[in-house]
């Protein structure tokens, strides 16, 4: 199946109430958790980021981005929070869904006994949302940097949306993970392609899942051995 396919059958799959309720209960129950926790410690949370800025080398000493910086900077971390909080509990929650997805689409393909393993999920997640916070924190001032600075923040949405991707749709499929690292080829095209999602306010809650939806259809799509019982 070549990609173009792949991507139409994952934007068609969106739109199915299971992935629909799904991303209504994770991605807008993300969005109030952070809108709430920000509201009530908005004051301390941005005089962290302020302090964070004043120790950042080259720009930091200067007067207007410490003036208008500081709240564009505090902003830019808060959503960062959101798509970190949506990743990680698709990651941990998502399973269900794509084995719905797959069932349907995919009905001589079957799963894994037992799927993938909960710590294994959890540590390629927390390394992945580790890595992106960090890379975001250490080079925040060059998400303002016109063009490439939205191509920047793209490089870092993908980094969260890869590895936990491949694990977490792939074990489902296929036991060894040498074999799932083989096949995840084009598991970096399809993080910077579902992480789009996060520059449209709202829909970002869709990006997660979507690359989800789109590794299954590229990996089950390609009709390998290794994935048939």
């Amino acid at each position: 199946m070549n990609f173009a396919s792949v991507l139409a059958k994952s934007l068609r799959d969106m739109l199915s109430p299971a992935v629909l309720g799904f991303i209504l209960k994770v991605g807008l129950g993300s969005f109030l958790f952070w809108i709430i926790v920000l509201r009530l410690a908005w004051d301390p949370f941005e005089h962290f980021v302020a302090s964070y800025i004043v120790m950042i080398p080259w720009v930091g000493h200067l007067t207007w981005f410490q003036e208008s910086g500081a709240f564009l900077a505090a902003l830019a971390t808060g959503y960062a929070l959101v798509v970190v909080t949506i990743s990680i509990l698709t990651s941990l929650f998502g399973e269900k869904v794509i084995l719905r997805l797959a069932a349907r689409e995919y009905p001589d393909v079957r799963p894994v006994a037992g799927g993938g393993k909960i710590h294994r999920s959890i540590y390629y997640t927390l390394k992945a949302s580790f890595v992106f916070l960090l890379l975001f924190l250490l080079t925040l001032p060059l998400i303002f940097v016109p063009i490439f600075g939205q191509f920047w923040m793209l490089w870092l949405w993908s980094i969260l949306l890869r590895e936990p991707t491949i694990y977490d749709v792939g074990s489902l499929f296929i036991p060894d993970e040498k074999e799932l690292r083989r096949r995840g080829g084009k598991a970096r095209l399809i993080a910077l392609v579902a992480a789009l999602f996060n520059y449209i306010p709202l829909l970002n809650i869709f990006a997660p899942l979507f690359a989800q939806i789109l590794f299954m259809h590229y990996l089950l799509g390609k009709k390998e051995p290794a994935i048939k019982a």
